[in-house]
């Protein structure tokens, strides 16, 4: 994508207020809030406990099999939604309130 084609162009609507015709950039430009929706991208590693059996070494370095026991999630999605709002919920107070003190 070209930058002319990802920039967010400003305009007023009838009220006086200002937008932008779209939201390419996520909600933020230059790291400050434009004011629009954010979106971002989350990753999330793959779970690590399997219950499939996996070849290992124990302690001694000696050839071992290490089989899983208990409750396991093979999902973590479940989980995801609210640890997501949580830490943008954080993030975005941490810079709120970093802003503020540098401001005072």
């Amino acid at each position: 994508m070209r930058g002319s084609l990802h920039n967010d162009e400003f305009f007023t609507d009838k009220n006086g207020k200002i937008h932008t015709k779209s939201n390419h950039a996520g909600g933020t430009l230059g790291g400050i809030s434009s004011g629009e929706d954010m979106h971002f991208r989350v990753a999330f590693k793959p779970v690590s406990t399997i219950m499939k059996k996996q070849n290992t070494v124990d302690v001694k370095g000696k050839k071992a099999v290490l089989k899983a026991r208990g409750r396991h999630d093979p999902c973590v999605l479940p989980r995801a939604v609210p640890i997501v709002d949580a830490m943008s919920a954080l993030v975005i107070m941490d810079h709120l309130l970093r802003h503020k003190a540098q401001n005072e």
